[in-house]
Parts: structure tokens; sequence; C-alpha cells
């Protein structure tokens, strides 16, 4: 690793730690010919994941943009950002897991309303409304009778 002071290839770790939930290694380091501390980190290099949107384009999967609506849907609720993250992770995982390396955008939307619908009804429709592109009163309804008759017959098989 190089230093970032004097570019001196040789340093010694002084600690380490696993960061990002485990998914990465977090060294602390210092470098043996100046004595600059600086930290790195080690991940798992993955094969980058395409999305197809709706207009035909592609472009690579982002789970900052991912959480970023996420966080814009829960506004306001009672859903920590902990929580958030750990449904794009869990995302991510599923993508990464599977030996195609394209992904329509809104398959991805439909796996994330799956788990907002398990979470928090607001944040469901809010990003329900975004992803599946409501035009009007009469889809908020429609998502809406759907949403309760799925709790209905949920409440029944328990």
């Amino acid at each position: 690793m190089q230093c970032p002071s004097c570019q001196n290839t040789d340093s010694r770790v002084l600690e380490s730690r696993a960061a990002d939930a485990g998914r990465s290694v977090r060294r602390r380091r210092e470098c043996l010919n100046c004595e600059f501390r600086f930290t790195t980190y080690e991940r798992v290099e993955t094969v980058p994941i395409n999305v197809l949107k709706r207009n035909g384009s592609r472009e690579t999967f982002s789970r900052s943009k991912l959480l970023n609506g996420l966080s814009k849907a829960c506004e306001k609720t009672c859903i920590e950002t902990k929580k958030l993250e750990t449904i794009v992770d869990e995302l991510e995982i599923q993508l990464q897991q599977r030996s195609v390396r394209e992904v329509n955008s809104s398959e991805i939307g439909e796996m994330v309303l799956t788990q907002l619908r398990e979470i928090n009804e607001v944040a469901y429709i809010r990003f329900a409304s975004v992803h599946r592109q409501f035009h009007g009163i009469n889809d908020f309804v429609a998502t809406l009778e759907t949403f309760k008759a799925d709790k209905g017959e949920l409440a029944t098989v328990r």
C-alpha cells in the first residue's frame, strides 16, 4: 500500500477491524518511512450489475441511488436508516448471486416493494407511486385496495 504522504510502499498494519457489516476490512496503517498514519479499506471486488431502465438505457447498479430513493419514500416514518441499508445490502447480495449480470429496473423496484410492504404501509405507497409511475388518484386507490385485500388474506391465513 502506498503512503499518501511520501508514496513509500512500505507500511505496517496497526489495527484491523470489520467494516460495512463485515463486507470490508478497515486497516489502520503507519508508513515505515515517514511514520504518517492512514486508513485503508479492503473490499471483495464484485462484477458490476447493469440495470436496464424503462427507456432502454443501461446503467451500472448504484446502491447509493437506491438508498436515496428509499430514504425519500421513508421520510417522516419510523424506519431507521440502518434498516434501509439492510434492505439495500440484502437486495445487492441477491443480485450478485444471480448468474445474469443484467436486471430490469422494474424488477429491482418490485423487490424493494416486497420488503417495504412488510415494514411500513406509507413508505410502500410512496415508493410504489414513483416506481409504478402513478398518474392520478385512481392509481393510488387501486394500489391501496390491492394492499388492503392482500392484508385481509394474510389475516385469515394467520
